[in-house]
Protein backbone atom coordinates (compact mmCIF):
# COMPACT_ATOMS: atom_id res chain seq x y z
CA UNK A 1 0.00 0.00 0.00
CA UNK A 2 1.30 3.43 -0.97
CA UNK A 3 1.03 6.05 1.77
CA UNK A 4 2.86 9.04 0.28
CA UNK A 5 5.08 9.18 3.37
CA UNK A 6 8.83 8.91 3.89
CA UNK A 7 10.61 5.94 5.41
CA UNK A 8 12.88 7.32 8.12
CA UNK A 9 14.52 4.05 8.94
CA UNK A 10 11.64 1.66 9.54
CA UNK A 11 9.15 4.39 10.50
CA UNK A 12 6.76 6.13 8.10
CA UNK A 13 6.77 9.91 8.59
CA UNK A 14 5.25 12.97 6.90
CA UNK A 15 5.83 16.11 8.96
CA UNK A 16 6.90 18.20 5.96
CA UNK A 17 4.75 20.98 4.49
CA UNK A 18 5.43 20.52 0.77
CA UNK A 19 3.34 18.00 -1.17
CA UNK A 20 3.29 16.79 -4.76
CA UNK A 21 1.80 14.15 -7.04
CA UNK A 22 3.25 11.92 -9.74
CA UNK A 23 2.06 12.14 -13.34
CA UNK A 24 0.76 9.59 -15.83
CA UNK A 25 2.14 10.63 -19.23
CA UNK A 26 -0.08 8.15 -21.09
CA UNK A 27 -3.32 9.69 -19.79
CA UNK A 28 -1.72 13.13 -19.42
CA UNK A 29 -3.17 13.44 -15.92
CA UNK A 30 -1.85 13.51 -12.37
CA UNK A 31 -2.02 10.33 -10.32
CA UNK A 32 -4.12 10.45 -7.16
CA UNK A 33 -1.66 9.85 -4.32
CA UNK A 34 -0.30 12.89 -2.49
CA UNK A 35 3.36 12.63 -1.46
CA UNK A 36 4.88 14.64 1.39
CA UNK A 37 8.37 16.00 0.93
CA UNK A 38 10.74 15.07 3.73
CA UNK A 39 11.32 17.74 6.38
CA UNK A 40 14.69 18.95 7.66
CA UNK A 41 14.07 17.17 10.96
CA UNK A 42 13.38 13.91 9.12
CA UNK A 43 16.52 14.31 6.98
CA UNK A 44 18.59 14.72 10.12
CA UNK A 45 16.95 11.71 11.74
CA UNK A 46 17.54 9.53 8.67
CA UNK A 47 21.24 10.43 8.59
CA UNK A 48 21.63 9.86 12.34
CA UNK A 49 19.98 6.45 12.07
CA UNK A 50 22.21 5.52 9.13
CA UNK A 51 25.31 6.62 11.02
CA UNK A 52 24.38 4.41 13.98
CA UNK A 53 23.39 1.54 11.68
CA UNK A 54 26.80 1.69 9.99
CA UNK A 55 28.54 0.83 13.26
CA UNK A 56 26.73 -2.52 13.18
CA UNK A 57 26.16 -3.11 9.47
CA UNK A 58 29.83 -2.73 8.49
CA UNK A 59 30.63 -5.86 10.50
CA UNK A 60 27.66 -7.96 9.35
CA UNK A 61 28.93 -11.18 7.81
CA UNK A 62 28.80 -11.86 4.11
CA UNK A 63 26.33 -14.67 4.74
CA UNK A 64 23.95 -12.35 6.60
CA UNK A 65 24.25 -9.61 3.97
CA UNK A 66 23.54 -12.24 1.34
CA UNK A 67 20.35 -13.20 3.18
CA UNK A 68 19.35 -9.53 3.33
CA UNK A 69 19.89 -8.96 -0.40
CA UNK A 70 18.06 -12.14 -1.38
CA UNK A 71 15.18 -11.23 0.92
CA UNK A 72 14.90 -7.80 -0.74
CA UNK A 73 14.58 -9.61 -4.08
CA UNK A 74 11.92 -11.90 -2.58
CA UNK A 75 9.94 -8.97 -1.20
CA UNK A 76 10.06 -7.09 -4.50
CA UNK A 77 8.68 -10.16 -6.25
CA UNK A 78 5.95 -10.37 -3.60
CA UNK A 79 4.74 -6.87 -4.50
CA UNK A 80 3.28 -8.46 -7.64
CA UNK A 81 0.98 -6.53 -9.94
CA UNK A 82 0.73 -3.49 -7.69
CA UNK A 83 4.35 -2.63 -8.43
CA UNK A 84 3.95 -3.17 -12.16
CA UNK A 85 0.75 -1.10 -12.39
CA UNK A 86 2.26 1.72 -10.36
CA UNK A 87 5.42 1.69 -12.48
CA UNK A 88 3.40 1.98 -15.69
CA UNK A 89 1.13 4.71 -14.32
CA UNK A 90 4.13 6.85 -13.37
CA UNK A 91 6.26 6.37 -16.50
CA UNK A 92 4.06 5.71 -19.52
CA UNK A 93 6.25 2.70 -20.20
CA UNK A 94 4.63 -0.62 -21.20
CA UNK A 95 4.11 -3.60 -18.89
CA UNK A 96 6.77 -5.60 -20.74
CA UNK A 97 9.38 -2.95 -19.89
CA UNK A 98 8.28 -2.95 -16.24
CA UNK A 99 8.56 -6.74 -16.02
CA UNK A 100 11.95 -6.73 -17.70
CA UNK A 101 13.32 -4.03 -15.42
CA UNK A 102 11.96 -5.78 -12.34
CA UNK A 103 13.72 -8.96 -13.46
CA UNK A 104 16.97 -7.10 -13.95
CA UNK A 105 16.68 -5.49 -10.51
CA UNK A 106 16.12 -8.85 -8.85
CA UNK A 107 19.02 -10.38 -10.77
CA UNK A 108 21.33 -7.57 -9.61
CA UNK A 109 20.35 -8.13 -5.98
CA UNK A 110 20.92 -11.87 -6.19
CA UNK A 111 24.25 -11.36 -7.98
CA UNK A 112 25.52 -9.24 -5.12
CA UNK A 113 24.11 -11.75 -2.64
CA UNK A 114 26.24 -14.46 -4.26
CA UNK A 115 29.28 -12.18 -4.30
CA UNK A 116 29.24 -11.38 -0.59
CA UNK A 117 28.34 -14.92 0.43
CA UNK A 118 31.51 -16.19 -1.28
CA UNK A 119 33.51 -13.31 0.21
CA UNK A 120 36.69 -13.00 -1.84
CA UNK A 121 35.61 -9.58 -3.15
CA UNK A 122 37.27 -7.92 -0.12
CA UNK A 123 40.66 -8.49 -1.81
CA UNK A 124 42.38 -9.74 1.34
CA UNK A 125 46.13 -9.32 0.96
CA UNK A 126 48.70 -10.47 3.51
CA UNK A 127 52.41 -9.73 3.63
CA UNK A 128 53.81 -11.70 6.52
CA UNK A 129 56.53 -10.42 8.81
CA UNK A 130 60.20 -11.11 8.22
CA UNK A 131 61.87 -10.07 11.49
CA UNK A 132 65.29 -11.28 10.30
CA UNK A 133 65.25 -9.33 7.04
CA UNK A 134 68.32 -7.16 6.52
CA UNK A 135 68.99 -4.32 6.72
CA UNK A 136 65.50 -3.52 8.02
CA UNK A 137 63.06 -6.09 9.48
CA UNK A 138 59.73 -6.42 7.65
CA UNK A 139 56.54 -5.99 9.69
CA UNK A 140 53.29 -7.90 9.16
CA UNK A 141 50.87 -5.93 6.92
CA UNK A 142 47.35 -7.06 6.01
CA UNK A 143 44.96 -5.22 3.70
CA UNK A 144 41.27 -5.52 2.78
CA UNK A 145 38.38 -3.39 1.58
CA UNK A 146 36.20 -1.63 4.15
CA UNK A 147 32.85 0.18 3.55
CA UNK A 148 32.88 3.97 3.30
CA UNK A 149 29.81 4.72 5.42
CA UNK A 150 26.39 6.17 4.63
CA UNK A 151 25.68 6.36 0.89
CA UNK A 152 23.06 8.68 -0.63
CA UNK A 153 21.58 7.35 -3.88
CA UNK A 154 19.55 9.53 -6.23
CA UNK A 155 16.75 7.72 -8.06
CA UNK A 156 16.98 7.91 -11.87
CA UNK A 157 14.11 9.24 -13.98
CA UNK A 158 14.45 6.67 -16.77
CA UNK A 159 14.92 3.49 -14.68
CA UNK A 160 12.51 3.51 -11.71
CA UNK A 161 13.66 0.04 -10.62
CA UNK A 162 17.10 -0.91 -11.97
CA UNK A 163 18.79 2.44 -11.22
CA UNK A 164 16.68 3.67 -8.34
CA UNK A 165 15.44 2.54 -4.92
CA UNK A 166 16.80 -1.03 -4.93
CA UNK A 167 18.84 -0.64 -8.11
CA UNK A 168 22.49 -1.28 -8.78
CA UNK A 169 23.86 1.55 -6.61
CA UNK A 170 21.82 0.46 -3.60
CA UNK A 171 22.54 -3.25 -4.04
CA UNK A 172 26.27 -2.59 -4.35
CA UNK A 173 26.30 -0.30 -1.31
CA UNK A 174 24.44 -2.85 0.84
CA UNK A 175 26.83 -5.57 -0.34
CA UNK A 176 29.78 -3.39 0.69
CA UNK A 177 28.30 -2.83 4.16
CA UNK A 178 27.06 0.75 3.66
CA UNK A 179 23.66 2.01 4.83
CA UNK A 180 21.69 3.72 2.04
CA UNK A 181 19.50 6.80 2.01
CA UNK A 182 17.46 7.11 -1.19
CA UNK A 183 16.49 10.51 -2.54
CA UNK A 184 13.46 9.17 -4.38
CA UNK A 185 12.78 10.55 -7.85
CA UNK A 186 9.57 12.63 -7.83
CA UNK A 187 8.44 11.22 -11.18
CA UNK A 188 8.02 7.73 -9.71
CA UNK A 189 7.59 8.26 -5.98
CA UNK A 190 4.93 5.54 -5.73
CA UNK A 191 7.15 2.93 -7.36
CA UNK A 192 9.91 4.06 -5.03
CA UNK A 193 7.79 3.73 -1.90
CA UNK A 194 6.65 0.22 -2.81
CA UNK A 195 10.24 -0.92 -3.34
CA UNK A 196 11.28 0.87 -0.15
CA UNK A 197 8.64 -1.08 1.77
CA UNK A 198 10.18 -4.29 0.39
CA UNK A 199 13.64 -3.25 1.62
CA UNK A 200 12.29 -2.34 5.08
CA UNK A 201 10.53 -5.71 5.37
CA UNK A 202 13.66 -7.54 4.27
CA UNK A 203 15.78 -5.64 6.79
CA UNK A 204 13.39 -6.54 9.60
CA UNK A 205 13.14 -10.20 8.63
CA UNK A 206 16.93 -10.63 8.41
CA UNK A 207 17.81 -8.65 11.53
CA UNK A 208 19.50 -5.66 9.92
CA UNK A 209 19.87 -2.52 12.10
CA UNK A 210 17.22 0.18 11.94
CA UNK A 211 18.52 2.97 9.70
CA UNK A 212 20.28 0.69 7.23
CA UNK A 213 17.80 2.16 4.74
CA UNK A 214 15.64 5.28 4.42
CA UNK A 215 13.51 6.54 1.53
CA UNK A 216 13.03 10.31 1.26
CA UNK A 217 10.50 12.08 -0.98
CA UNK A 218 11.39 15.32 -2.69
CA UNK A 219 9.85 17.36 -5.50
CA UNK A 220 12.86 19.64 -6.02
CA UNK A 221 16.61 19.89 -5.53
CA UNK A 222 16.78 21.19 -1.97
CA UNK A 223 16.63 17.79 -0.24
CA UNK A 224 19.42 16.44 -2.42
CA UNK A 225 21.60 19.46 -1.62
CA UNK A 226 21.11 19.00 2.13
CA UNK A 227 21.97 15.31 1.92
CA UNK A 228 25.16 15.81 -0.10
CA UNK A 229 26.30 18.56 2.25
CA UNK A 230 25.57 16.59 5.43
CA UNK A 231 28.87 15.81 7.19
CA UNK A 232 27.81 12.26 8.09
CA UNK A 233 27.14 11.27 4.46
CA UNK A 234 30.23 9.59 2.99
CA UNK A 235 29.46 8.97 -0.70
CA UNK A 236 26.87 9.67 -3.41
CA UNK A 237 25.47 7.69 -6.34
CA UNK A 238 23.71 9.50 -9.19
CA UNK A 239 22.34 8.64 -12.63
CA UNK A 240 21.06 11.53 -14.70
CA UNK A 241 22.04 14.69 -16.55
CA UNK A 242 25.48 16.25 -16.84
CA UNK A 243 24.13 19.41 -15.23
CA UNK A 244 22.74 17.55 -12.21
CA UNK A 245 25.71 15.23 -11.76
CA UNK A 246 28.26 18.03 -12.10
CA UNK A 247 26.40 20.15 -9.52
CA UNK A 248 26.50 17.31 -6.99
CA UNK A 249 30.15 16.60 -7.78
CA UNK A 250 31.12 20.24 -7.19
CA UNK A 251 29.07 20.41 -4.01
CA UNK A 252 30.70 17.30 -2.57
CA UNK A 253 34.18 18.56 -3.44
CA UNK A 254 33.56 21.85 -1.65
CA UNK A 255 32.63 20.25 1.67
CA UNK A 256 35.08 20.60 4.58
CA UNK A 257 35.49 16.83 4.17
CA UNK A 258 35.09 16.17 0.43
CA UNK A 259 33.36 12.91 -0.51
CA UNK A 260 33.20 10.90 -3.75
CA UNK A 261 30.28 11.30 -6.13
CA UNK A 262 29.89 8.45 -8.56
CA UNK A 263 27.72 9.98 -11.26
CA UNK A 264 26.76 8.41 -14.57
CA UNK A 265 25.76 11.29 -16.82
CA UNK A 266 25.36 12.22 -20.47
CA UNK A 267 26.52 10.24 -23.50
CA UNK A 268 25.90 10.37 -27.26
CA UNK A 269 27.47 6.92 -27.75
CA UNK A 270 29.21 7.46 -31.11
CA UNK A 271 28.80 4.84 -33.82
CA UNK A 272 31.40 4.59 -36.60
CA UNK A 273 30.25 2.97 -39.82
CA UNK A 274 33.31 2.01 -41.87
CA UNK A 275 33.27 2.02 -45.71
CA UNK A 276 32.80 -1.70 -46.33
CA UNK A 277 30.05 -1.93 -43.72
CA UNK A 278 28.26 0.99 -45.39
CA UNK A 279 28.75 -0.56 -48.83
CA UNK A 280 27.80 -4.17 -48.11
CA UNK A 281 25.33 -3.89 -45.22
CA UNK A 282 24.43 -0.20 -45.08
CA UNK A 283 20.71 -0.78 -45.59
CA UNK A 284 20.61 -3.51 -42.96
CA UNK A 285 22.47 -1.37 -40.43
CA UNK A 286 20.16 1.55 -41.18
CA UNK A 287 17.10 -0.55 -40.33
CA UNK A 288 18.76 -1.85 -37.17
CA UNK A 289 19.71 1.63 -36.02
CA UNK A 290 16.28 3.07 -36.72
CA UNK A 291 15.05 0.62 -34.08
CA UNK A 292 17.88 1.36 -31.66
CA UNK A 293 17.45 5.14 -31.88
CA UNK A 294 13.71 4.95 -31.15
CA UNK A 295 13.86 2.15 -28.55
CA UNK A 296 12.11 3.35 -25.41
CA UNK A 297 11.66 6.77 -27.06
CA UNK A 298 15.43 7.13 -27.01
CA UNK A 299 15.41 7.40 -23.21
CA UNK A 300 18.39 5.13 -22.61
CA UNK A 301 21.81 6.34 -21.47
CA UNK A 302 23.30 4.25 -24.30
CA UNK A 303 21.06 5.60 -27.06
CA UNK A 304 23.06 6.05 -30.33
CA UNK A 305 22.86 9.82 -30.73
CA UNK A 306 25.82 10.19 -33.08
CA UNK A 307 26.77 8.25 -36.24
CA UNK A 308 30.09 8.93 -37.97
CA UNK A 309 31.01 7.83 -41.50
CA UNK A 310 33.13 8.70 -44.51
CA UNK A 311 31.38 10.86 -47.09
CA UNK A 312 30.37 9.07 -50.29
CA UNK A 313 27.58 7.26 -52.09
CA UNK A 314 27.49 4.40 -49.59
CA UNK A 315 27.06 6.70 -46.59
CA UNK A 316 24.46 8.69 -48.55
CA UNK A 317 22.53 5.46 -49.16
CA UNK A 318 22.78 4.56 -45.45
CA UNK A 319 21.35 7.98 -44.54
CA UNK A 320 18.57 7.59 -47.10
CA UNK A 321 17.47 4.17 -45.78
CA UNK A 322 17.76 5.35 -42.17
CA UNK A 323 15.53 8.34 -42.95
CA UNK A 324 12.95 6.04 -44.58
CA UNK A 325 12.97 3.48 -41.81
CA UNK A 326 12.89 5.85 -38.85
CA UNK A 327 9.55 7.39 -39.86
CA UNK A 328 7.94 3.94 -40.20
CA UNK A 329 8.29 3.39 -36.46
CA UNK A 330 5.37 4.42 -34.30
CA UNK A 331 6.42 6.92 -31.63
CA UNK A 332 6.04 6.00 -27.98
CA UNK A 333 5.28 7.82 -24.77
CA UNK A 334 8.09 9.66 -23.01
CA UNK A 335 8.49 9.59 -19.24
CA UNK A 336 7.04 12.95 -18.24
CA UNK A 337 5.97 16.30 -19.71
CA UNK A 338 9.23 17.75 -18.34
CA UNK A 339 11.23 15.10 -20.21
CA UNK A 340 9.53 15.70 -23.54
CA UNK A 341 9.69 19.44 -22.93
CA UNK A 342 13.47 19.21 -22.56
CA UNK A 343 13.63 16.97 -25.63
CA UNK A 344 11.74 19.47 -27.78
CA UNK A 345 13.85 22.35 -26.46
CA UNK A 346 17.16 20.57 -27.12
CA UNK A 347 15.92 19.45 -30.54
CA UNK A 348 15.10 23.04 -31.45
CA UNK A 349 18.50 24.20 -30.23
CA UNK A 350 20.18 21.67 -32.50
CA UNK A 351 18.05 22.64 -35.49
CA UNK A 352 19.12 26.25 -35.05
CA UNK A 353 22.81 25.37 -35.50
CA UNK A 354 24.26 26.53 -38.79
CA UNK A 355 25.00 23.70 -41.22
CA UNK A 356 22.73 21.12 -39.61
CA UNK A 357 20.24 19.51 -41.99
CA UNK A 358 17.08 17.62 -41.04
CA UNK A 359 16.82 14.52 -43.19
CA UNK A 360 13.89 12.76 -41.50
CA UNK A 361 11.31 13.75 -38.96
CA UNK A 362 7.88 12.49 -38.03
CA UNK A 363 5.35 15.15 -38.99
CA UNK A 364 2.06 13.44 -38.17
CA UNK A 365 0.04 14.22 -35.07
CA UNK A 366 0.90 12.16 -32.02
CA UNK A 367 -0.63 11.75 -28.59
CA UNK A 368 0.37 13.97 -25.69
CA UNK A 369 3.89 13.28 -24.39
CA UNK A 370 4.85 11.13 -27.39
CA UNK A 371 8.27 11.98 -28.80
CA UNK A 372 8.68 12.50 -32.56
CA UNK A 373 11.89 10.93 -33.85
CA UNK A 374 14.32 12.93 -35.94
CA UNK A 375 17.50 12.27 -37.94
CA UNK A 376 19.89 15.07 -38.84
CA UNK A 377 23.19 15.32 -40.70
CA UNK A 378 26.14 17.68 -40.75
CA UNK A 379 29.52 18.00 -42.44
CA UNK A 380 32.57 16.90 -40.44
CA UNK A 381 34.22 20.33 -40.55
CA UNK A 382 31.08 21.96 -39.17
CA UNK A 383 30.81 19.39 -36.39
CA UNK A 384 34.42 20.01 -35.36
CA UNK A 385 33.92 23.77 -35.11
CA UNK A 386 30.64 23.72 -33.16
CA UNK A 387 30.74 21.83 -29.86
CA UNK A 388 27.02 22.45 -29.33
CA UNK A 389 26.52 19.71 -31.92
CA UNK A 390 28.41 17.29 -29.64
CA UNK A 391 25.83 17.45 -26.85
CA UNK A 392 23.26 14.79 -25.97
CA UNK A 393 19.62 15.22 -26.96
CA UNK A 394 17.81 12.86 -24.59
CA UNK A 395 15.16 11.23 -26.75
CA UNK A 396 14.72 9.65 -30.23
CA UNK A 397 17.28 11.90 -31.93
CA UNK A 398 20.43 11.05 -33.85
CA UNK A 399 22.94 12.92 -36.00
CA UNK A 400 25.00 11.56 -38.91
CA UNK A 401 28.35 13.29 -39.36
CA UNK A 402 29.79 13.05 -42.87
CA UNK A 403 33.59 13.05 -42.62
CA UNK A 404 35.87 14.06 -45.48
CA UNK A 405 38.48 11.38 -44.78
CA UNK A 406 39.90 9.03 -42.15
CA UNK A 407 42.06 11.78 -40.65
CA UNK A 408 39.03 13.97 -40.04
CA UNK A 409 37.09 11.02 -38.61
CA UNK A 410 39.92 10.36 -36.15
CA UNK A 411 40.10 14.06 -35.24
CA UNK A 412 36.37 14.17 -34.53
CA UNK A 413 36.50 11.10 -32.31
CA UNK A 414 39.52 12.45 -30.43
CA UNK A 415 37.71 15.73 -29.75
CA UNK A 416 34.53 14.17 -28.38
CA UNK A 417 33.80 14.35 -24.68
CA UNK A 418 33.93 11.08 -22.72
CA UNK A 419 31.23 8.55 -23.57
CA UNK A 420 29.72 5.40 -22.09
CA UNK A 421 29.99 3.44 -25.33
CA UNK A 422 31.46 3.53 -28.79
CA UNK A 423 30.50 1.23 -31.67
CA UNK A 424 32.30 0.24 -34.86
CA UNK A 425 30.40 -1.26 -37.78
CA UNK A 426 32.88 -3.00 -40.09
CA UNK A 427 33.02 -5.42 -42.97
CA UNK A 428 35.05 -8.63 -43.04
CA UNK A 429 38.74 -7.99 -42.26
CA UNK A 430 38.13 -4.24 -42.43
CA UNK A 431 38.91 -3.38 -38.84
CA UNK A 432 42.65 -4.00 -39.11
CA UNK A 433 42.94 -1.14 -41.61
CA UNK A 434 41.43 1.33 -39.15
CA UNK A 435 43.49 0.72 -36.02
CA UNK A 436 43.94 4.45 -35.39
CA UNK A 437 40.16 4.88 -35.36
CA UNK A 438 39.79 2.03 -32.89
CA UNK A 439 42.50 3.52 -30.66
CA UNK A 440 40.92 6.98 -30.76
CA UNK A 441 37.50 5.58 -29.87
CA UNK A 442 38.91 3.42 -27.07
CA UNK A 443 40.36 6.56 -25.47
CA UNK A 444 36.93 8.21 -25.37
CA UNK A 445 34.63 5.44 -24.13
CA UNK A 446 34.13 2.87 -21.38
CA UNK A 447 32.83 0.08 -23.63
CA UNK A 448 33.47 -0.55 -27.33
CA UNK A 449 31.05 -2.62 -29.44
CA UNK A 450 31.76 -4.42 -32.69
CA UNK A 451 28.95 -4.81 -35.22
CA UNK A 452 26.09 -4.28 -32.80
CA UNK A 453 24.05 -1.59 -31.10
CA UNK A 454 24.92 0.18 -27.83
CA UNK A 455 21.41 -0.05 -26.38
CA UNK A 456 21.31 -2.88 -23.88
CA UNK A 457 23.62 -3.17 -20.86
CA UNK A 458 24.32 -6.74 -19.80
CA UNK A 459 24.58 -7.15 -16.03
CA UNK A 460 27.73 -9.24 -15.71
CA UNK A 461 31.17 -9.16 -14.15
CA UNK A 462 32.94 -8.02 -17.34
CA UNK A 463 30.61 -5.07 -18.01
CA UNK A 464 31.93 -1.52 -17.76
CA UNK A 465 29.15 1.04 -17.55
CA UNK A 466 31.10 4.24 -17.15
CA UNK A 467 33.71 6.13 -19.08
CA UNK A 468 35.80 9.30 -19.27
CA UNK A 469 34.12 12.47 -18.00
CA UNK A 470 31.31 13.44 -18.50
CA UNK A 471 30.08 9.91 -19.13
CA UNK A 472 30.96 9.40 -15.47
CA UNK A 473 32.81 11.30 -12.76
CA UNK A 474 35.40 8.53 -12.37
CA UNK A 475 36.25 6.31 -15.32
CA UNK A 476 38.00 3.76 -13.08
CA UNK A 477 34.66 2.37 -11.94
CA UNK A 478 31.54 0.78 -13.40
CA UNK A 479 27.95 1.46 -12.35
CA UNK A 480 26.76 -1.97 -13.53
CA UNK A 481 27.82 -5.46 -12.47
CA UNK A 482 29.29 -6.82 -9.26
CA UNK A 483 32.52 -4.82 -9.65
CA UNK A 484 30.49 -1.68 -8.97
CA UNK A 485 30.86 -2.58 -5.28
CA UNK A 486 34.35 -1.05 -5.48
CA UNK A 487 32.84 2.45 -5.52
CA UNK A 488 31.62 2.10 -1.92
CA UNK A 489 34.76 0.75 -0.25
CA UNK A 490 38.30 1.88 0.54
CA UNK A 491 41.47 -0.13 1.07
CA UNK A 492 42.62 -0.40 4.69
CA UNK A 493 45.74 -1.95 6.21
CA UNK A 494 46.35 -3.53 9.63
CA UNK A 495 50.00 -3.48 10.70
CA UNK A 496 51.38 -5.92 13.30
CA UNK A 497 47.84 -6.57 14.52
CA UNK A 498 47.05 -9.48 16.90
CA UNK A 499 45.59 -12.35 14.90
CA UNK A 500 42.59 -12.82 17.21
CA UNK A 501 41.58 -9.16 16.74
CA UNK A 502 41.80 -9.13 12.95
CA UNK A 503 38.70 -9.33 10.72
CA UNK A 504 37.97 -12.92 9.72
CA UNK A 505 39.09 -12.18 6.16
CA UNK A 506 42.63 -11.50 7.39
CA UNK A 507 43.09 -14.07 10.16
CA UNK A 508 45.84 -16.64 9.78
CA UNK A 509 43.46 -19.59 9.69
CA UNK A 510 41.23 -18.08 6.95
CA UNK A 511 37.95 -19.03 8.65
CA UNK A 512 35.95 -17.73 5.67
CA UNK A 513 37.79 -19.98 3.21
CA UNK A 514 38.16 -17.09 0.75
CA UNK A 515 40.81 -16.55 -1.89
CA UNK A 516 43.60 -14.29 -0.60
CA UNK A 517 47.01 -13.08 -1.72
CA UNK A 518 49.66 -14.18 0.77
CA UNK A 519 53.21 -13.01 0.11
CA UNK A 520 52.38 -12.54 -3.55
CA UNK A 521 50.65 -15.90 -4.06
CA UNK A 522 46.89 -16.30 -4.58
CA UNK A 523 45.64 -19.08 -2.32
CA UNK A 524 42.89 -20.22 0.03
CA UNK A 525 45.45 -21.67 2.42
CA UNK A 526 46.00 -20.46 5.96
CA UNK A 527 49.09 -18.45 6.83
Amino acid sequence: MITGKNYIGNVLASTGKTTFKTFNPQTNTENNTIYTEVSDVEIQKAVELATEAYKVFKDVSGIKKSEFLNKIADEIEALGDELIKTYCSETGLPKSRALGERGRTIFQLRSFANLVKEGSWVEATIDTAQPDRQPIPKVDIRKMMLPLGTVVVFGASNFPLAYSTAGGDTAAAFAAGCPVIIKSHPMHAGTGELVASAIIKAASKTGMPNGVFSNLNSSGIEVGIKLVQHPQVKAVGFTGSIRGGRALYNMAAQRPEPIPVFAEMGSVNPVVILPNAAKNKGADWAKTYAGSITLGSGQFCTNPGLILGLKGDDLTNFIHVLSEEIVKIEPTCMLHPNIIGAYESNKTKMQEQQGLKIIATLNKDVANNYGRQIITTVEGVTFLKNTTLHQEVFGPFSMVVQCENTAQLEEIISNLEGQLTGTILAGNNELENFSTIVDALQNRVGRIIYNGVPTGVEVCQAMVHGGPYPASTDSRFTAVGINSIKRWVRPFSFQSWPNELLPNALKNENPLGISRVIDGKTTTDSV
